[in-house]
């Protein structure tokens, strides 16, 4: 987006894409017990920016210009707690106030700070899913919708975890410090899926008006590279989610056109698919198989590999084979539900008829777009009463649109 851009539609933008970054910097400064005020002071350089930028109109470089804002908002709040502290506690003398600590915002300190973040959210004082919702709010920028969506529950039950998370933040004043090899390895896995939780609302976006977020997927991308830098994070399942990603990735370009709607996997052109991303999923996918374990990572990369390879009889037998094994690994309906999809495509629709409408998800978007998909060709009335449910329940306006035009098809057969 360049300076013409208009800025009520660029803020939103840099909101999505820095104001993460810009947490994860003051937290570093205030420590986590403190994290409303960092993200305050976020939202008030962001607040600025809007009433500026409305008047005097963009600057020429709006991410150092934002970084300017919240640096000098940064020092205000410190200044003015040094007053609070001399002025009021009268048992300091004059030398003893808080000294206005210096606030960097440089490309190397902000991508050590959010995963330094990262680490530190995902603290086992949270169970797991609340560590991970966590991370998805504060560091990757997400809704309560957005996460509900990730974790295919009711936004209210999303509400009531970041709540609970956030109270222990403040009442166990965790800090970004350092940590020993043993606390980054317990943390790994949960650092690991909300990165993969990250990449994947950037691929598929289950809410609002893009189907695809590029910057999601980038930013993914981006920290999980920063953990392969790591020894202790270099491990074969960081690698394996690389690899997942790089392959997933390579395929952005060609999944949406125009307009933002989406282009189904076999009519997508593959003269728009990204080698150089591809060979980077197999350097990585290779480096994943030295430990020796298998790991959901390590199924889905397959996966996906066999995505991005040439046609060929035994493509959707292997794919078959690896979802078989990751059903074992990974119960989640939406790992079934994919499952099934491969089972028709090897033994027939009837086969996988009978296995979708034996889990009766009928509150899920997924369950009713599968058995429209598998009901056409074979009887369009069915096919078209599923579909109209998924777009009742979804609240994504390019899945409707998807979905739509998937009725459209087969009325016109």
């Amino acid at each position: 987006m360049g300076a013409q851009t208009p800025y009520n539609e660029l803020l939103p933008h840099l909101f999505r894409q820095e104001y993460a970054k810009m947490t994860a910097v003051l937290c570093r400064h205030f420590g986590l017990k403190h994290l409303e005020t960092a993200e305050d002071i976020a939202s008030d350089t962001f607040l600025k920016a809007s009433e500026h930028w409305a008047v005097h109109g963009i600057p020429e470089n709006p991410q150092a210009w934002l970084y300017t804002v919240a640096k000098n908002k940064a020092r205000d709040y410190f200044r003015h707690r040094t007053v609070f502290e001399t002025q009021v506690r009268d048992r300091l003398s004059p030398g003893e106030a808080e000294q206005v600590p210096v606030i960097v915002f440089d490309r190397h300190l902000i991508a050590d700070s959010q995963l330094a973040m990262i680490l530190a959210v995902c603290n086992p004082a949270n169970a797991r899913e609340s560590q991970i919702a966590l991370a998805l709010q504060v560091l990757c920028g997400f809704s309560v919708a957005e996460i509900a969506n990730a974790f295919l529950t009711k936004p209210e039950t999303i509400k009531k975890r970041l709540q609970r998370a956030r109270k222990n933040l403040r009442e166990d004043n965790f800090r970004i410090e350092p940590l020993s090899e043993t606390e980054v390895a317990s943390r790994l896995d949960t650092v690991l899926k909300t990165l993969y939780l990250l990449f994947n609302e950037g691929y598929f976006s289950g809410t609002g008006n893009r189907l695809v977020r590029k910057e999601l997927c980038s930013e993914a991308v981006r920290l999980a590279l920063v953990l392969t830098e790591h020894p202790c994070t270099d491990t074969p399942q960081t690698n394996a989610l690389l690899a997942l990603m790089c392959f997933q990735s390579s395929r952005l370009e060609a999944r949406t056109d125009d307009k933002g709607e989406t282009i189904l996997f076999e009519e997508q052109d593959r003269s728009l698919w990204d080698e150089a991303l591809i060979r980077r999923g197999n350097y990585f996918l290779v480096n994943a198989t030295n430990g020796g374990e298998v790991s959901r990572y390590h199924l889905e990369a397959a996966i996906a590999y066999w995505h991005t390879t040439p046609t060929d009889g035994d493509k959707w037998r292997y794919i078959l084979t690896l979802y078989d094994q990751l059903v074992l690994l990974d119960a989640s309906p939406l790992t079934a539900w994919n499952r099934i999809f491969a089972l028709a495509m090897v033994h027939g629709k009837e086969k996988a008829i009978a296995e979708a409408e034996k889990t009766k998800a009928t509150d899920s978007r997924f369950y009713h777009a599968l058995l429209g998909f598998l009901y056409a060709g074979k009887d369009r009335d069915r096919a078209i009463a599923h579909y109209k449910q998924a777009i009742a329940l979804t609240p994504s306006l390019p899945e409707r649109m998807t979905l739509t035009k998937a009725i459209k098809r087969l009325k016109r057969t």
